[in-house]
């Protein structure tokens, strides 16, 4: 796939939250436009600890059912408590470029997931180790931001981030999906009181 930078590129942000004691985390995903005009919404559900964010994101995605959707931007690729985000794998299944970003500097998780899965922390941390490592990019705001790409190399990637980056670290559609996740959590939440 080609992509054209363009006020009609769309990306599809992606972006969860949850709460540890709950069994899944909800995603939400947007699409946006470059020129910032919201374009549509997936859902979906995570297990908390589990394996399968790789699958609900590539199930959100087709639920859209849309070809207008140029690439897809993750809020992270370890959600949910370490369900890890196959970043090739989904690039593969959705055969869209995948931009997924973190926003802090770590030093890694491999003793945080030996200490959460003890029996099964070996086949987490290859899925973990598969995802490879970060690059550091400065957007046009100043700001940097770490980013993992699929489909997509890293001064396009940039590109695009910086299109759809207004103020600060975050993209419009990664910031709105979070908002939609974090307002439909508390609205589970409260529809249980």
């Amino acid at each position: 796939m080609v992509l054209r930078l363009k006020k009609g590129l769309r990306a599809f942000g992606v972006a969860e939250s949850f709460l540890k004691e709950m069994p899944r985390s909800n995603l939400a995903g947007v699409v946006m436009r470059a020129d910032l005009i919201i374009d549509g919404f997936s859902f979906g559900y995570a297990t908390v600890g589990g394996d399968d964010a790789t699958e609900r994101i590539a199930e959100m995605y087709e639920k859209l059912n849309r070809n207008d959707v140029n690439l897809i931007m993750l809020d992270g690729v370890v959600i949910s408590e370490f369900n890890i985000i196959d970043v090739d794998a989904l690039y593969r299944r959705t055969r869209r470029p995948v931009i997924a970003l973190t926003f802090e500097e770590s030093e890694g998780l491999e003793e945080h997931i030996k200490r959460k899965f003890p029996s099964s922390w070996l086949r987490k941390l290859e899925s973990y180790y598969r995802l490879g490592g970060r690059e550091r990019v400065r957007l046009k705001t100043g700001f940097e931001v770490f980013v993992r790409v699929a489909g997509i190399d890293l001064k396009l990637a940039k590109k695009c981030l910086d299109m759809f980056t207004v103020q600060g670290g975050i993209p419009e559609p990664i910031k709105v999906a979070k908002l939609l996740a974090r307002a439909k959590l508390r609205h589970e939440l409260e529809s249980n009181f």
